[in-house]
């Protein structure tokens, strides 16, 4: 029977990256304060772990209300050293 005192039932955070278009300045990243962010090429990496899917759309309407073009969302394998902060 899943723990009823936590967010997740018991499970660990899922870790995803997602893959923007183009670089995010800094003031733009202050949105997203709990994602390490990277450089790959001329896109941005987000990279965290997200407690469930309400936490990842969350995420995502963020990007879209600030007119970033999200072009990629990969889920992490688990055990993934990037997913140690939950995004709730």
């Amino acid at each position: 029977m899943p723990s009823a005192n936590t967010a997740t039932g018991g499970r660990e955070p899922s870790g995803y990256e997602l893959r923007v278009r183009g670089p995010i300045g800094p003031t733009m990243m202050q949105a997203f304060p709990t994602l390490a962010v990277s450089r790959n090429g001329h896109d941005t990496l987000l990279t965290g772990p997200f407690l469930d899917q309400s936490a990842l759309y969350g995420v995502i309407h963020q990007l879209e209300a600030l007119g970033l073009q999200l072009l990629e969302i990969r889920r992490l394998p688990t055990g993934d050293p990037r997913t140690t902060r939950p995004i709730t």
